[in-house]
């Protein structure tokens, strides 16, 4: 089977007027995509934020549930962010995969809410998930995605989430747990 990781990028990301901004770590974000990566089987969970004062407020939050009464209140929570790494770019996260899976290559999968060429559906990335012994890393952006160039850079886009009508934007972490439900859910 093949490994899966997952990072939430903040920086640089596109605001509503399709600026590059940093946006802010949001506590629901922490739990919720901390919680769907243990549940998913997601080997880590990376918070890439360049920001040392939002990097300070997520070790705080993950703190509370790491160590003392919030660990012991809901070990649930303990180990969800277990899983969980801050770093300042996404460089890092790609030399901590390369350091934990020595040799082997990584292939980045970039999300969006916008239809890209090289657009992979979730049927083929599960098949090479569960068929293959390769390295699969998701990024997702926050605000209103990552940026273009970031897009192109990556080796397969998943296919956007589409629902009912002609609205699309989902928050990162309902976008993150449907997406792991897809590629890792029975």
């Amino acid at each position: 089977m093949g490994e899966l990781y997952l990072a939430l990028i903040h920086a640089p990301v596109y605001n509503k007027n399709m600026e590059q901004v940093a946006t802010s770590i949001t506590n629901l974000d922490l739990h919720d995509i901390a919680r769907s990566s243990s549940t998913f089987g997601v080997n880590k969970y990376y918070i890439v934020h360049p920001a040392q004062a939002q990097q300070d407020l997520a070790r705080r939050i993950m703190g509370f549930w790491r160590e003392g009464y919030g660990a012991e209140y809901n070990p649930d929570r303990f180990e969800a962010f277990a899983r969980v790494s801050l770093v300042s770019q996404l460089e890092e996260v790609i030399e901590d995969i390369q350091t934990q899976q020595k040799g082997k290559t990584i292939y980045t999968v970039a999300t969006d809410a916008r239809l890209y060429p090289n657009t992979i559906e979730y049927g083929e990335l599960r098949r090479r998930l569960e068929e293959t012994e390769d390295v699969f890393l998701l990024l997702f952006g926050t605000g209103w995605g990552l940026l273009k160039e970031d897009m192109e850079k990556a080796d397969y886009i998943l296919k956007p989430i589409y629902g009912f009508g002609e609205y699309n934007h989902l928050s990162v972490r309902s976008a993150a747990a449907i997406i792991l439900d897809r590629l890792r859910g029975t």
